[in-house]
């Protein structure tokens, strides 16, 4: 006996504990090997390889999301019979791995110089092997069916072999190069940063305008700046050649406050004459326009600064200080010298890191760059021409192209210990750099055995560029994986890193590969809290996954993320929705106890939907064949969260408060044929509608697919997806069904406006509106009595209406419900009177809170709509509530 048929003679516990399902399936998935690829040799390839987390720490609700709209799309794909290989790892992350393991040193009193460098890589080995493990311990609560033996990570043998091997290319074809350069500097980190890597935020400065007195004769040309701290490394001051106003000064001198220099006026086209006053100091080892500029008049470069931010020897009396201090001394100085004539308020975009949170300093240094032109080009040149990757939603194809039509020289070069080191080597001896891909013993020109390599590391998005290929075997032109696998169909990923690691991935692939890494890029936006606010440490409004699954249960969040999102649009996260998810959940758990219950008699072999149906029975396989079809598009285009919405609608609507009560008649009925055909279609049904809510909700539908009477088949991982039947079109049966069901919502609903019970019989009469309709409501009458729950029915298309009677119209037929014996009308309006005083009380307490200015202007902004919300609501049923009141007088 099969494992599931075992299952099948438990019956199924009273409520759902998601801590002992998805532990037990986890595990068993993993064990069965379902995950890894290869196992469809013939079957048609679908690859995606997963954005590799950053073993900084442990996964956030960021990664839950994104992780969670891969996993759907792997299990669909694996379920319509794709060989599927979706590939795990995690990324080094150079520069905010080095961090977070040198804050934990210093909390030891130590720096990483105590250590050494070799000392401290162990040290670093040994966090990245404790937060891969969280990772990937991670995942598995999550549900992701990933394929782990193939995990890689950007340090592992293969992928530094990758790496060499596309540095000493570049570097052959002449697109890397060292040079110096002004490039983004990081003083906490102390290392470079690329442009990307730098983010930009408002900050309330000052705009400083300072008086630069001429060598010889009277005179002084006037400068602005928001860093004065810089003006010590001033070169020159540049006008615009054609400028009447400084012309003639051009080739003079000027002299520098405080410092002394003489320094000339030189002409440049970059000055804009109408700015300011057509004045501008030039830095050039300070600020990347100052460079270009002294660089195109040879102009010396003083870098005033050190590399933790502290003035240098060029700085004169401000040696020592920091770059901040240096401002409030330098401000002080030039005011008492009368060069400082006036200061602005100035609002203006500061560049900071993105890992430290340091104000970034545009400094010169020598690094090593690739060359973006030629990369650049090929790639506009595939997007333009259509061969190039498909973005959604679309609109950031043009984001995209922007950028890269747009890319400066990537400084790739990083001032850590951490990461893939640099394969360049410098001989002491003649001085030659080389390039290699084996470490050399000697130099090659001359021979020496005195080389030293670079001590520097690579960016980390140099490697994670070669991910999509890198991780299948690239160099190796005919490795297994990397001819079968690669391309990939898609990538998943957040609009945060389009220039990241998007942009990169498709210029390296295009470059080594000849082809584009993925067919589509899927963009999903990022996970904000409730009132749309970025999640962070300082605000303590991030979400831990791990403490969602606790509470909730993996499948809830699973479908909340995934189902509350819109391809590019943020997502806000709110525990309500969470619940709801938990309780749809509940709701599907409870539906299929009620099913199993019903199938104790029933085996897989016993289905048969060939002998004549219920109209609910064909309308359920008509509904259920409508949604396996619209699911199926709409996953195919990516839309989860109308996907989401159909699912939810046919599982609580169709099939748990309708087809589910319907069936109830035929299941406890006499007559066993139809009891029979009633178990099959419940059963398939159910079968069928836990598959397409796999992806969704993985752990549920497993646990109670196993206990459920299904074929062949050990998983419902590998189960079949279901495909459109046109055999079960019932368009006859959808008709017959909408007119019940508005006939017994039209009872219910009157029963509720006038405060009847469900549990007290009434009388009803019906006046179909045709002799189609009539035989309908005929054929179907004992659905009527039961869920109408009549004392007396009457069907009559001559009926005459009762004066006193409740009025509902639905397509097809008029609905009375006498009032004689259902309410007493006196004492309904005395009830509605009582109920029009308090909503009464309701709006007059919402409307002077919301008249109060304080009140609006102090509360939070979703709280006072939340009351607007409140206050229009106790609006409505008043008015409601009138209404009522006036017909029952009338």
């Amino acid at each position: 006996m099969s494992e599931s048929q075992e299952r099948l003679q438990t019956e199924m516990p009273t409520t759902y504990d998601p801590s002992v399902a998805e532990k037990r399936w986890n595990e068993a998935w993993i064990k069965g090997g379902y995950f890894q690829a290869g196992r469809r040799p013939e079957a048609p390839v679908y690859s995606i390889v997963i954005p590799p987390p950053n073993v900084t720490g442990m996964l956030h609700i960021g990664h839950a999301l994104d992780f969670t709209l891969q996993d759907i799309l792997i299990r669909f794909k694996r379920m319509q019979g794709f060989d599927v290989l979706w590939l795990p790892g995690t990324d080094h992350a150079g520069i905010a791995t080095q961090t977070k393991v040198e804050q934990k040193l210093r909390e030891e009193g130590l720096t990483r110089y105590d250590l050494g460098r070799e000392a401290f890589l162990e040290k670093v080995w040994d966090w990245k092997h404790h937060y891969a493990g969280s990772i990937r311990s991670q995942w598995g609560q999550m549900g992701l069916s990933l394929d782990y033996s193939r995990e890689r990570f950007t340090l592992d043998e293969g992928l530094s072999r990758a790496v060499r091997e596309v540095f000493v290319r570049l570097y052959e074809k002449g697109l890397i190069y060292r040079g110096k350069r002004i490039i983004n500097w990081d003083p906490v980190a102390r290392t470079a940063l690329s442009d990307i890597e730098v983010e930009y935020k408002e900050v309330n400065g000052h705009l400083y305008h300072l008086q630069y007195p001429l060598v010889e004769g009277d005179g002084y040309l006037t400068v602005a700046t928001t860093r004065p701290e810089t003006m010590l490394g001033d070169t020159a001051v540049a006008v615009h050649p054609e400028d009447p106003r400084y012309k003639h000064l051009i080739g003079r001198k000027l002299r520098l406050p405080i410092i002394g220099r003489e320094i000339p006026i030189i002409g440049d086209e970059y000055v804009d004459r109408d700015f300011g006053s057509g004045a501008v100091k030039i830095t050039p080892a300070h600020d990347p326009n100052d460079f270009e500029v002294g660089v195109r008049h040879n102009l010396p470069q003083i870098i005033v600064m050190d590399e933790s931010g502290r003035m240098n020897a060029e700085a004169g009396p401000y040696q020592g200080l920091d770059r901040a201090e240096c401002r409030k001394a330098i401000v002080k100085d030039l005011q008492e010298q009368g060069v400082l004539v006036r200061i602005e308020d100035h609002v203006h975009q500061v560049g900071h890191s993105e890992r430290s949170g340091a104000v970034i300093e545009p400094y010169l240094s020598t690094q090593w760059f690739v060359s973006m032109k030629p990369l650049a080009e090929k790639a506009i040149a595939s997007q333009k021409s259509g061969a190039g990757v498909r973005f959604v939603p679309e609109r950031f194809e043009k984001i995209y192209l922007h950028w890269i039509e747009n890319v400066r020289d990537w400084c790739i070069s990083r001032q850590l210990w951490w990461g893939h080191r640099i394969p360049a080597w410098y001989c002491d001896a003649c001085g030659k750099t080389h390039v290699s891909m084996e470490d050399p013993d000697h130099c090659p020109d001359c021979g020496s055995t005195n080389l030293r390599q670079d001590e520097d590391v690579l960016d980390t998005w140099f490697s994670s560029a070669l991910w999509p290929f890198s991780t299948m075997g690239w160099p190796d032109e005919n490795a297994a994986d990397l001819k079968r696998y690669y391309p990939t169909n898609v990538l998943v990923t957040g609009y945060d890193i389009i220039y990241f690691w998007v942009a990169r991935m498709i210029f390296t692939a295009l470059e080594f590969t000849d082809r584009i890494p993925f067919k589509d890029v899927l963009i999903h936006g990022l996970v904000r809290d409730a009132e749309g606010r970025k999640m962070s440490k300082s605000l303590g409004n991030g979400v831990d996954p791990l403490d969602v699954i606790a509470e909730y249960g993996a499948d809830a969040m699973r479908f909340m993320l995934s189902t509350g999102s819109t391809p590019g649009q943020d997502l806000r996260y709110r525990t309500e929705k969470v619940e709801q998810a938990r309780n749809f959940a509940n709701k599907i758990w409870n539906a299929s106890r009620f099913a199993m219950m019903n199938l104790k008699d029933f085996r897989a072999e016993d289905l048969d939907l060939s002998g004549p149906l219920s109209t609910s029975d064909r309308w359920i396989l008509h509904r259920f064949n409508e949604t396996a079809r619209d699911v199926t598009r709409l996953m195919e285009n990516y839309d989860f969260g109308e996907t989401g919405r159909l699912l939810y609608n046919f599982i609580w609507d169709d099939l748990c408060d309708w087809y589910i009560e319907f069936a109830k008649l035929a299941l406890y009925g006499q007559d066993p044929q139809l009891k029979r055909s009633t178990q099959s279609v419940l059963a398939y049904v159910l079968d069928r509608t836990l598959r397409l809510l796999h992806p969704f909700m993985p752990f549920l539908t497993e646990e109670i697919w196993q206990h459920l009477p299904h074929e062949a088949g050990e998983t419902i991982t590998l189960a079949a997806w279901p495909a459109y039947d046109a055999a079960f079109e019932a368009n006859d049966a959808v008709r017959e069904m909408n007119l019940l069901m508005d006939a017994i919502r039209a009872v219910r609903n009157i029963r509720a406006e006038v405060n009847v019970s469900p549990g007290k019989k009434v009388e009803l009469l019906i006046k179909p509106t045709g002799t189609a309709e009539a035989e309908i409501l005929r054929r179907n009458e004992a659905y009527l009595r039961r869920f109408c729950n009549t004392s007396e029915l009457t069907l009559d298309a001559g009926l005459t209406p009762p004066e006193k009677a409740m009025t509902a119209i639905v397509t097809g037929a008029e609905l009375y419900l006498p009032l004689a014996g259902l309410i007493d009308i006196e004492q309904e309006i005395a009830r509605l009177e009582k109920e029009l005083a308090v909503l009464n009380e309701e709006v007059a307490r919402v409307e002077k809170k919301l008249a109060n200015p304080n009140y609006v202007a102090k509360a939070p902004s979703h709280v006072v709509e939340q009351e607007r919300a409140k206050g229009q609501d106790y609006r409505n049923k008043r008015d409601k509530v009138l209404a009522r009141i006036e017909e029952l007088r009338a």
